[in-house]
């Protein structure tokens, strides 16, 4: 991977690690957490620069969906989970 590229990829990725934690809801943002680490964690081999080109575009496009799903979801208010209400309190 020439080290243009391999920039490209950990700026898309840190993007779409900081928009994910951006999901008012728990469970959205673990949930687009996940599937992003494990999806740039499956492609880390790949060397082909067409299948890299593919996967940036598909990353470049979950980011947008993340994007907007975040601003969607900020105009509705959620109950907090469970999960939410223990890392708040002083146990």
């Amino acid at each position: 991977m020439a080290s243009s590229s391999r920039a490209q990829v950990l700026s898309l990725y840190r993007m779409l690690l900081r928009e994910s934690t951006k999901f008012p809801s728990y469970n959205y943002r673990t949930y687009a957490l996940r599937r992003v680490k494990d999806g740039f964690r499956e492609n880390i081999a790949v060397d082909n620069p067409k299948a890299l080109d593919v996967l940036l575009n598909q990353a470049r496009e979950s980011l947008a969906v993340i994007k907007r799903q975040v601003a969607i979801g900020q105009y509705y208010t959620t109950q907090k989970t469970v999960v939410e209400g223990l890392s708040n309190r002083n146990v």
